[in-house]
This record gives C-alpha cells, structure tokens and sequence, in this order.
C-alpha cells in the first residue's frame, strides 16, 4: 500500500514537471516568434457619428505616415507610448492600442460627446461634454449642440478642464436636462443669461424667451411650461408673450409684448390629476 502511494506521488510530480516544461518551451517558442513578427498594418476605429478627429490626424500622432509602425519589429513598438499620445488629444476621451500575432496594430478610439456650446463674455468659444469638461473647438467638425452666450464669465484655458463658475454648472445641467427630452430638445434652440445672470430659453417657435432663472426643479419647471403651451398659448397666440416666466414654483407669468402688461397665469399643481392653468385677474406694473 505504502509503495502505491509513493509511486503515484511520483507519477503526479513527473506529469507537473513535464507540464512545466513544456509550458516553459511554449512561452519561448512564442517568445521568439513574437520577436520575429513586424508590423504590417494598423487598423483604427472610430466609433459614433461625430468627427473631431479623423483618421489623417491619428496617422499623424501615431507616426503611421512617417513609417515609424508598419515595419519595425513589434517588439519596438512601444504601446503604451502610444496610448498616452493619443490620450493626450482633447477630443479623445479613451484609446486602447493592441497588437496581434499577425503582426497587425488595432486602435480603438472613443471621442468626447460635447452637449453644449458657450460663448463667455470674453468672446472665448469652447464646447462642454457630458460629463461637464470644457473643450477647444476643431476645425475638423461642428458639433450641432445647444449654444449658450450672454453674460457668462466662465474662462477657457484652451484645455480640458472641469467647470468652475456655479452658473457654467448651471448651463451645463440645463443642456443636459434638455438633451435627453426628446420634445425639449427639438423645442429649444439657445440658451441666453441675461445681465441678473439667470438663464433663458430661447424656442424655434415663436419670438419670446423662457426665464427660467436657474437649473433647479427643472422638472417641475418644464411640466408648468408644457401645461402653458398647451392650454393657454392656442387661445392666445405664440407671439402674445414676450418673456414666458417658470421660474417660480407651480406658477408661468407671460410678459406681453404690447402695454408692456404681466399677465400672471398660475397652475394649480393637484395630486394624481394634470395641472389647470387660470388666469389671475390682477395686472403687474412693469
């Protein structure tokens, strides 16, 4: 019984040598192969419809148009060298780089979404992304995004940057409210901060503007502003008011654009029930 079991000790231990072994010869075997392989080819992909940056451009960081990948070994190749150049690109919001056996270099490219354009008070004209980073403009592409302009102190140091104003924060959250509404995003087409620094809308239909003051109870402030559209405006006209005002809570006041007359129309917000918008009797004085 005892030799038994010696001799299957044995057996397991040789089958791990053997195994090592030869996984031991394996790696150098494909050590040395890998070492032989050159570079033959780079593939970059660009996922998304937008074009910040092209292919001409990524050639040129990569060195491809130079001859400086495709036919060097791939063990010069430094990888991740090239990663951090890539990265270094303010459009480029990730990039991975992995080579093959076949001696083929793939690229993957994922590019910074802007949701928003700002033209500060400085006459500095940057994008914002959707996680709030402020971007050059390219001379590649034109990025069709809500544009906020007006008395907007935010500064642009011709980098990637986070937002430092809390108004630029407050643009940036509007953007982002109106973007993922379908019927706001095809109803606004700017955003405006007037000299108090609140912020206004400006729609594609009609000649008023939208005072809603700050980013704060967005929802509730766009429910009182989709009631007034679609109970008071058919009676009275798009273009009765110049400045329809949601900036207060369950209340839309429209400043008329003739007798410069505040028309205070009020929705009364009833639980489980859709909101009645009607008419207060007193007129406000400008």
């Amino acid at each position: 019984m005892f030799k038994k079991r010696t001799w299957r000790y044995l057996f397991i231990g040789f089958a791990w040598a053997v195994s090592l072994g030869g996984l031991v010869v394996l790696m150098g075997f494909i050590g040395v192969k890998k070492s032989e392989v050159v570079c033959k080819d780079v593939k970059i992909y660009i996922p998304g419809s937008q074009y910040f940056i092209d292919r001409e451009e990524i050639d040129y960081i990569l060195g491809i148009q130079s001859h400086a990948i495709i036919g060097r070994r791939m063990d010069d190749i430094n990888i991740h060298e090239l990663e951090a150049k890539l990265k270094s690109n303010p459009f480029i919001e990730f990039a991975k780089i992995y080579a093959d056996m076949d001696g083929i270099i793939n690229v993957e490219i994922s590019q910074r979404q802007p949701i928003l354009r700002i033209m500060n008070r400085f006459d500095q004209d940057f994008y914002v992304d959707q996680h709030g980073f402020k971007l050059p403009l390219s001379g590649n592409f034109t990025a069709r995004v809500l544009v906020a302009n007006g008395y907007i102190d935010e500064l642009f140091a011709n980098h990637v940057d986070t937002l430092h104003t809390s108004l630029a924060m407050q643009l940036f959250k509007t953007a982002d409210y109106i973007r993922k509404d379908s019927l706001w995003d095809a109803q606004i087409a700017q955003l405006y901060v007037n000299k108090d620094h609140e912020i206004e809308l400006v729609p594609r239909v009609g000649n008023n503007r939208i005072l809603i003051g700050d980013a704060d109870s967005l929802d509730s402030k766009f429910h009182n502003l989709l009631i007034f559209y679609k109970k008071a405006l058919p009676l009275v006209g798009w273009d009765t008011y110049k400045v329809i005002n949601i900036k207060y809570a369950n209340q839309v006041i429209g400043v008329r654009n003739e007798n410069i007359k505040k028309d205070s129309l009020k929705s009364n917000m009833m639980a489980g029930d859709s909101a009645k918008i009607k008419k207060d009797t007193s007129l406000i004085q400008n």
